[in-house]
């Protein structure tokens, strides 16, 4: 999953550039700066994740993970190979401005994800008091939910702390059997179709737009499927 979003050029050199005008040179020898490093990238990955299910031009390169139409540990590595269009690291820019090295910020966004890879055992039970702090398989569980009870929620990375503070913690429901995969399922496995889905669905709607704030919405407003 680090793969995924690490290597993307033009956001990467922007974090380099960034870290010349970095307003603060922050001290990697005291415990407090690891431990602000922790939640502000988990606060960033928070946000960078939410907006990939509510930007359409982001949702084009995240929906592949979530095109799988069951949940098990290879669904953690099917990713979208466009990340290069979504410039997700940028989202972690004000680590760097705030004086945390850019390699620092991806090696830890990177444990970020490696935790996240048992998240998708379907078949892993509830964890406690656990549940109350971490991202856990039930939390993540909804969060790969098409159910129209499950929809975009749980966007934390490690903690589950930022979705119970800004409103989109959903709770796994006894009652409520999870449908896996997209809203609109996808049946196809050719890899090509998989990858570039919602990229011809963009394009399509950019295409038949009357206005320029319809293209813009086709592009930049919420998903649509």
């Amino acid at each position: 999953m680090a793969l995924n979003l690490l290597p993307v050029a033009i956001a990467a050199g922007a974090l380099l550039r960034l870290w010349d005008h970095r307003l603060y040179t922050l001290p990697l020898d005291e415990a407090w700066t690891w431990v602000v490093l922790f939640f502000g990238q988990e606060f960033c990955y928070y946000w960078m994740h939410r907006a990939d299910h509510r930007v359409r031009w982001l949702w084009a390169t995240h929906s592949v993970h979530h095109s799988p139409n069951t949940l098990n540990l290879s669904a953690a590595y099917r990713l979208g190979w466009t990340a290069r269009l979504s410039a997700g690291p940028l989202f972690f820019a004000p680590l760097v401005l705030a004086g945390f090295p850019p390699l620092l910020v991806g090696g830890v966004l990177a444990a970020n994800l490696f935790y996240q890879f048992w998240l998708h055992a379907s078949w892993l039970p509830r964890l406690g008091p656990l549940e109350w702090v971490f991202n856990t398989p039930a939390h993540h569980r909804v969060h790969h939910a098409s159910n129209p009870e499950y929809l975009d929620a749980n966007f934390g990375g490690v903690l589950i702390a930022f979705d119970r503070l800004f409103g989109t913690f959903v709770a796994e429901q006894p009652g409520v059997a999870i449908r896996y995969g997209l809203v609109k399922p996808i049946r196809s496995n050719n890899p090509i179709s998989i990858g570039l889905h919602e990229w011809r669905a963009i394009f399509r709607d950019i295409s038949r737009s009357k206005s320029l704030r319809g293209a813009l919405s086709a592009a930049f407003g919420p998903p649509r499927s």
